[in-house]
């Protein structure tokens, strides 16, 4: 089925002419006559059956079904000239868009990523934020580094890790004492995790207690915004100890109780099974599973090492 779509040099001059308001400037930027311009916008209004622009004695204006084309036109095109300057700048190598949530990707992935590029340096590797899961049809990602249950239709996911948050806060809040029991980090404000909005209740049910107000409190989306309410005084956050190892070295964020609890969510590598042969994928799979595996082996002897001295 032919696709209604207008002719690309009629939507290139109309999004110039629509940015500078003027078919002389945009002639000027495309090395086009002024003339020519106004005929790719005349046969893509006429193609459209709608006026675009209105012409005045001072030259032309967007009408508001312009302006409202305008705007979507303008994210398209920018679109396909990045997928066209990917594909000219990426011959003879491999490109992995990897959607991830961002506080991982920043603290433990990215420290790790350098030694994989090293290992593979035909291999580029995009990463954009995504919180929640989505729909892969939708989109270009060719992987997902998440945060869940694990249960991803039409996926092959690959456990990474768990995540054991602890009450952290500034070391204000301590007020000379080295721990807080659970009683006292009750009677603070609760930083809440949006994508975690029970954490709070799951973490006193672990102690013994069941507090009212556990669902309370400023919630905030990303662990890094946690940590910079928590470092400012605001309250309590629940949050790993490896995406703050930074903070807690310097000391502007302390353990205020060193208890966590067993969650039934982890960190996951997620990939579309249409996508699962891929060699690229594959590599990149083994290299971050062994990763994760390391990383828990030596935070499982560091906590043994620290049971042992205590």
């Amino acid at each position: 089925m032919r696709r209604k779509i207008p002719p690309t040099q009629a939507l290139i001059c109309f999004e110039s002419a629509a940015r500078h308001e003027s078919f002389t400037k945009a002639a000027d930027e495309l090395a086009l006559t002024q003339s020519a311009v106004c005929r790719q916008i005349a046969n893509l209004e006429s193609f459209l059956d709608v006026q675009l622009f209105r012409r005045t004695r001072r030259g032309v204006r967007l009408t508001e079904t312009g302006q409202t084309y305008s705007r979507r036109i303008a994210g398209r095109l920018d679109a396909v000239e990045r997928d066209t300057l990917s594909v000219m700048g990426n011959q003879g190598t491999a490109t992995l868009e990897l959607a991830l949530v961002p506080t991982f990707g920043t603290q433990w992935l990215l420290p790790r990523l350098s030694d994989y590029l090293v290992q593979h340096p035909q291999v580029t590797i995009n990463m954009t934020n995504r919180t929640r899961p989505f729909l892969f049809a939708d989109t270009e990602f060719d992987a997902a580094i998440y945060f869940g249950d694990g249960d991803w239709s039409g996926t092959e996911v690959h456990f990474l890790m768990n995540e054991s948050p602890v009450p952290v806060c500034s070391p204000g809040l301590l007020a000379g004492q080295t721990q807080l029991t659970a009683e006292q980090i009750s009677q603070f404000p609760l930083l809440q995790q949006s994508t975690r909005p029970y954490a709070w209740r799951q973490w006193f049910a672990a102690t013994g207690m069941r507090v009212e107000h556990d669902l309370n409190g400023t919630r905030l989306e990303l662990f890094s915004m946690l940590a910079q309410a928590a470092m400012h005084g605001m309250g309590v956050a629940l949050i790993p100890p490896f995406l703050i190892r930074s903070e807690l070295e310097t000391g502007k964020l302390v353990i205020a109780c060193p208890q966590s609890f067993d969650s039934s969510n982890a960190y996951y590598l997620v990939i579309p099974e249409r996508k699962a042969e891929s060699a690229t994928l594959q590599t990149f799979r083994d290299w971050l599973i062994s990763e994760a595996q390391a990383y828990g082996r030596d935070t499982a002897a560091s906590a043994s090492g620290s049971m042992a001295t205590t």
